[in-house]
Order: C-alpha cells, then structure tokens, then sequence
C-alpha cells in the first residue's frame, strides 16, 4: 500500500488542463522513446565481445572542451570583436559619400557602386575563409583576413583617385567579412548545442552593433576630422584586435586540437600557448602531437554551395536571406526618410541608428536565453539528460523545433511592427513612434538571426565555418539586391506600403518552417545515413590497401556531416 501524499491529486480528480499536459509530454516522450527503439533494433546488438570492450565502454566520455568557463568567454569574446569590423566598415562609410564624391570629382552614383561591390564580396569570401578554417584551423585564416583589412584600410586612407578606391573597398571587404563565418565556428568548436543560443547571441553582438554605431562614428569623425581618418581609424581599431589574437588566441578547431587537449601545429600556435607548451616541454608533461599526424588540410571552397543546395539547410538558409533582405530595405531607406520627414542633418541620422543597435544587442542576450530554454524543455520531454561540457546525440533529437519555435514568434511580431514602421512615417508623428517601432523591429530580426544561424550550425556541426559562410553568401547577395531595389519601389508606393509589402513577404512564406519541421529530421536522417555508408566504404578501401591511405582522420574524427554528436 503506498504512502499517502496530502499533495498528490487523485487521478480520478486531476483538472483536465493537468492531464491534457501530462498526456502531452507523455505522448512527447514515448515519440523520442521509439524512435531511439527503432534506432536500436536497426543497429543490432551491442554486447561487447571482449573484456577490454566493455571496459573501454565504461570508461568516461571526454568533455566536450577542455578549455575552462573563462577561456570560452575570451574566445567568444574576441570572434565578437573580429565580426565588428565587416559591418562597421560598411556602415561607418555611409556619412562620408557626398565628400569622397566632391574630392574625388566623381558622381554620387559611382560612389555608390563601392557599396554594391562591398556587400558583393561580403558574401562571397566568407566562402573560401569558412572551409579553410574548418580544414586548416581557425588562426590562420584569422591572421590572413586581419592582414588584408588592415592593409586596405591604409591605402583607401591615402588614396588619391576613384578606381583605387573601388578595388580597395572589395579588399577591405574581403578581409572583414571572413570574421563573421569563423565568429560562430569558434562558437561551435568550445559550447555544446545544450548551450549554444546564448552563445552564439554573445558573439553576433559585434555584427549587431556595427550597423548601429557605425554611422554615428563615421558622421562625427568626418564631420570634424575629415573621410581619411574613417580609414586611419579602422586601422588603429582592427590593429589591436590583430595583436590579440596574434597574442592569446587558442587554436579550437577539433579537427586540428579536438576538445583542446591536443597541442596545435606550429603554424597554429599563439604566442601564449607557445610559452605554455615550451613551460610543459621543459617539466616534461607535454602531450606529443601523433594523434593528428595522418590529417591532411583539404579546403574546398566550394563546400559553401554543397550546404546551400541541401534540402534541410538551404530552405534555412534562403529563409534567413529573405528576412535579412526585408530588414535592409527598411534600414537603407531611413537616412532619406528622416532627412525628409525631420529635417534631420547627417549627424542625427545616424543617433536615429542606435535604437536599431540596441535592440539587436538586447537581444543577444535574451533570445539566447530562450533558445537554450526551449532546447531544455524539448530534451526534458524526449528523456535526454543534458551533462555539463558534454555534446549532445542529437541524430533522433527534434532540434528544428528547438530553434525554430522560438524563431517563428520572433517573425510575425516583427511583420507587425515593420508595417506599423512604415505607417507611423507616413503619418509625420512623433519622433518616438518610429525610433521604439525600430528598436522592437531590430530585437526581433537579430533574435531571428541568431536563431537561424545556430540552426544552421547545428545540422553542419563538423563544418561550421563553412555553414556559416554560405548563410553569410546568401544573406549579403540578397541584401545587395534588395538595396538596390528598395528606391523605385519607395518612389512608386511609398515606405507605408514598402512595409507592407516587406511584412507581407515575411508572413507568406513562413510556412516553409512547418516544413522543416516536418520534413528536416527525415532528410537529416537520410543525409547521416549516406554519409555513414560513404565513410564505411572509404574506411574499407583503406584497410584494402593496408592503412596506407591518410588523410582523413584528425583530433576529430571525420564524421558525417550531419547532427549525429
């Protein structure tokens, strides 16, 4: 007979809102349960044949990063820093036209063809940087972009003539735009999936913060220093965050170090862990590199196109470019709204930005919070024990609704509040209309971001760099189509109907999140399990020829691409 509970409600006796939820979860619950089953029964028997098996099975999984709570703060720290320049560099240029338009003696149009060509080749290197990070670390395609930036940005700030500028600003971008892709993948190197919203919000701070200030501080160092010293100024910023990373920091690719415990490569050393392996070397305690000696860097720059054609992850991917589009159109167009609508001069158009900087920045944190809320519910439904700097098997885990539900709320609060945006303008208000209309805009856009861009992520773990590159790729092309679209349509309809056309956009094609949610675990699946065949085969024609043909292990094994640890 069991003991009686005072506060235990008699089943008889239970509202019906309790036992619809308990229901629910149940049903969640034996959903995961099964197919776990299913996996199970597909895999046959798991008894170890020796004793040495199961001694080895019983032996302690790794964690997934051995660097400590603050070295993965440093680390996010520092990619936020890094993916600042590519934004800033784009919009911190915008108050300096009109003049680089009279001292160069060339037309407003011209100069605005440095904008398209910017945003053309800030989708299109990431390209090559995303993979090379992901095969050959990600130090030294940090030092390569850094090397590039900085030494565009001293010559445009002593340029003389129009056409060096022109290819100066596609330098400049190819230098900067390379720090976004390896922003998240350095995320994804160090924080498990359990942990990742918050993380990936911290480090997309740097790319949120950009379009804000960027204005601000370009209008105030041309306004009273003159264009070059925009240039001069980027150059002493990107400087100091060169050294540091030069300086401090560690390699993370898990290919090259796995969870942190493998030394690097000499070419991948920082400056410090130079001097922590020479301490180590000296007292005798330092671990060899020969787990990693039969990996063989092999960058594919197209390897960017193959995620984007991918069922699961291009219909991500295009939706992400679609709501970032619609976003730039709104933002493009505010410096002639307001200079028409409030009279305003350069200077306070760009203050009229920083609500845009700090809705995105507010929500790097408090949407990461909820995406690492929401990936907890779903575990605890599906039975799944989330363990401290463990990664998670999320090959049977519903990770598209995990990012996802929060993703959708995010879309249609923005819809709203863009259209009532555009509305609000039209109607000549109050300035504080549209500056809070903006901030909730920009809190939902960036939250929706974030939420994508750690989706993405999650379904290409082992080439993270590379998924990031190709949402990058997307995202930016869009954006550049979408600028050079905005200004017919202001002028044939106006920005109230511009809004709604935007929203309307938005909200129309939404529905293609039901069908991630229903189709992406299928075609995840069927992904995992090609590649799984096609790994088998190659581990077999290897062990045809005798072992002898490397290069395709690493600190990590090459696994599939796809959700499966």
């Amino acid at each position: 007979m069991e003991p009686h509970d005072p506060l235990r409600v008699p089943s008889a006796e239970k509202p019906e809102n309790v036992e619809a939820g308990e229901t629910l979860a149940q049903e969640k619950k034996e959903e995961c349960s099964s197919r776990n089953v299913d996996k199970d029964e597909a895999s046959g028997p798991t008894e170890p044949e020796n004793e040495s098996e199961s001694q080895q099975q019983r032996s302690p999984e790794p964690p997934y990063s051995i660097f400590t709570p603050g070295q993965k703060r440093f680390v996010i720290m520092i990619a936020s820093l890094a993916a600042l320049f590519s934004p800033l560099s784009a919009n911190i240029y915008y108050p300096a036209l009109n003049t680089l338009s009279e001292d160069l003696h060339e037309s407003l149009s011209k100069i605005n063809l440095t904008i398209t060509t910017y945003l053309i080749f800030q989708g299109l290197a990431p390209a090559f940087i995303g993979n090379l990070s992901d095969e050959t670390g990600r130090r030294m395609p940090y030092i390569i972009c850094f090397i590039t930036y900085i030494g565009a940005n001293i010559g445009l700030a002593l340029l003389q003539n129009y056409p060096t500028l022109l290819v100066l600003r596609m330098i400049q971008s190819s230098g900067s735009s390379g720090t976004v892709a390896l922003a998240n993948a350095l995320v994804s190197d160090v924080v498990t999936s359990a942990d990742r919203g918050t993380s990936f919000g911290y480090a997309q701070m740097g790319v949120t913060a950009g379009p804000a200030f960027g204005p601000i501080i370009g209008g105030v160092l041309n306004k009273f220093l003159g264009w070059r010293a925009i240039f001069w100024f980027l150059t002493i910023f990107s400087g100091s965050v060169f050294l540091l990373v030069l300086f401090a920091l560690p390699e993370t690719c898990r290919k090259i170090v796995g969870n942190g415990s493998i030394p690097p490569p000499a070419y991948s050393m920082s400056v410090l862990t130079y001097w922590q392996l020479r301490r180590q070397r000296k007292a005798g305690t330092a671990i060899q590199r020969e787990s990693t000696s039969d990996f063989k860097p092999r960058p594919n720059p197209l390897r960017s196109i193959y995620i984007i054609v991918q069922k699961e992850s291009s219909v991500v991917i295009f939706y992400a470019g679609t709501l970032f589009a619609g976003l730039y159109m709104v933002l493009s167009s505010m410096p002639a709204e307001f200079g028409q609508k409030y009279n305003f001069n350069t200077l306070q158009i760009g203050l009229c930005y920083i609500p845009t900087g700090l809705g995105s920045m507010t929500a790097s944190f408090v949407v990461g919070k909820l995406l690492n809320w929401n990936f907890r519910r779903h575990a605890k439904a599906c039975g799944m024990e989330i363990t401290k700097a463990k990664q998670q098997d999320l090959t049977h885990f519903p990770i598209e609704a995990a990012r996802l539900q929060v993703v959708s709320t995010l879309v249609y609060i923005a819809a709203t509040t863009v259209t009532s945006y555009g509305w609000v303008m039209t109607s000549h208000t109050s300035l504080a209309g549209p500056v809070i209309l903006l901030y909730i805009s920009s809190f939902c856009m960036s939250g929706s971001f974030t939420g994508l861009s750690t989706l993405v992520v999650d379904l290409n773990r082992e080439s993270s760099g590379t998924a990031t590159a190709a949402m990058n790729l997307v995202r930016c092309w869009m954006g550049a189509g979408a600028v050079a679209f905005v200004n017919p349509v202001l002028e044939a309809i106006g920005l109230g109907w511009t809004s709604v056309l935007v929203a309307g956009v938005w909200v129309l094609i939404s529905p293609v999140m039901l069908v991630i949610l229903k189709y992406g675990p299928r075609w995840r699946e069927q992904r995992r399990l090609k590649a799984v065949g096609k790994e088998e085969r190659r581990k077999a024609a290897r062990d045809a020829n005798g072992g002898n043909e490397g290069g395709e292990g690493g600190a990590e094994a090459r696994a599939p691409n796809a959700v499966t640890s």
